[in-house]
């Protein structure tokens, strides 16, 4: 603004709530770091809209998180899976999703040559429950590589045997 110190809008999430608010800052403002970390944890299974995990290293010590506080692509994670756990304030707010991961199909429909129609893609479904659209030359048996953020195939790891 003419004539005025400079300032900054910036839109800032709360990490725990998830809310957003609009803050202006000024030049002298000053703020503080929030301190977070990473902790390893097993995933262990989903019910009901909780998802339960446990420590890495001791399995009796098993707790839940909310579907807020998990990313929707837990869905591509398998049980007994270790990820990262977002720590602030020695407390879970969040988790750390892999981009890629390997998964089995365990149902794919026959892909009939000349069905192109549809950009040449199938709907294939994962160990995990998981649905997704990968080529017509899939098959099931194979393991594809599947990106958690997208949510879509990215490749063949492993032709069926």
């Amino acid at each position: 603004m003419q004539q005025r110190k400079p300032v900054a809008q910036v839109k800032m999430r709360n990490i725990i709530t998830g809310n957003t608010q609009n803050h202006t800052f000024h030049q002298s403002d000053k703020i503080e770091v929030a301190e977070m970390s990473y902790k390893k944890i097993k995933y262990l299974y989903s019910s009901r809209g909780e998802h339960w995990f446990c420590d890495e290293d001791n399995p009796k010590n098993r707790f839940s998180l909310k579907e807020n506080q998990v990313s929707e692509s837990i869905i591509f994670i398998k049980p007994n899976s270790v990820i990262d756990a977002l720590v602030y304030n020695e407390n879970i707010i969040g988790v750390k999703i892999p981009i890629k991961v390997e998964l089995k199909v365990v149902e794919a429909p026959p892909g009939i040559k000349g069905d192109t129609a549809q950009g040449g893609s199938k709907q294939v479904k994962l160990e995990t429950g998981a649905t997704i659209n990968a080529p017509l030359f899939i098959n099931q048996d194979d393991i594809i590589r599947v990106n958690t953020e997208t949510k879509q195939y990215i490749e063949r790891a492993e032709k069926a045997k």
